[in-house]
């Protein structure tokens, strides 16, 4: 299936990844210690409030919910999965984009409804890629792509070929969660929820490099 992508992929896959990590971690150092980007946490936290009987129940429940509507607003973009240029990615990027902006105007003024958008827009952004790349592409958390990365160097080790771009591919992906993670931590330090700046800046200009590059097409 990599072998289908463009070769633009692996930078699209980084700055995206970079952009999630760089969400991440505002909401780590931010939003009461609470991810953004990837719910295994969250869900994780739900089954402990449950058994608890802790008041945060509902907020982390709006999370997860929040995450699956970001996911199915780019499922009702998104038909088929064929890899089509033309297709809605520049939308829905530039929804994501709007998200993260209300989201940093409202967390700075100490709402949990700017959490609730930022991980709406994580969940646009996780289902675009994954609906772009056939599933191979997962930018806003690394666990899988760890997983995967890690059976493909016990199948190389045992001898089999693997496919290298996709091995390049998930490396990249890696590198740019923890440095996105890296930047938004400085960035918050000195601007706090500010530094969302970075990430929303990265959604506007793919939109548009999106949609310059299929009007090159034609």
């Amino acid at each position: 299936m990599s072998t289908k992508l463009p070769r633009w992929i692996e930078y699209g896959a980084f700055i995206l990844a970079f952009s999630a990590g760089c969400i991440n971690v505002i909401g780590l150092l931010g939003v009461e210690h609470q991810s953004i980007s990837h719910l295994s946490g969250t869900a994780t936290l739900v089954g402990s409030a449950i058994f608890n009987q802790h008041p945060a129940l509902f907020h982390l429940l709006v999370i997860l919910l929040s995450f699956l509507a970001g996911a199915a607003i780019s499922g009702l973009f998104l038909s088929g999965r064929s890899i089509n240029a033309g297709r809605h990615y520049d939308s829905l990027l530039v929804i994501e984009g709007l998200l993260l902006l209300a989201a940093m105007f409202l967390m700075q003024n100490n709402s949990l409804i700017g959490h609730y958008l930022a991980s709406c827009a994580c969940g646009i952004q996780n289902a675009l890629a994954t609906r772009y790349s056939g599933a191979i592409v997962r930018t806003t958390h690394v666990t899988g792509i760890f997983t995967d990365l890690g059976i493909m160097l016990g199948a190389r080790v045992r001898g089999e070929t693997i496919d290298n771009r996709k091995m390049i591919l998930f490396m990249l992906i890696i590198l740019g969660f923890i440095s996105g993670g890296a930047a938004g931590a400085m960035l918050f330090n000195h601007y706090g929820f500010i530094a969302f700046s970075a990430p929303i800046a990265i959604c506007f200009t793919l939109a548009l490099s999106y949609r310059l590059l299929v009007k090159n097409k034609h």
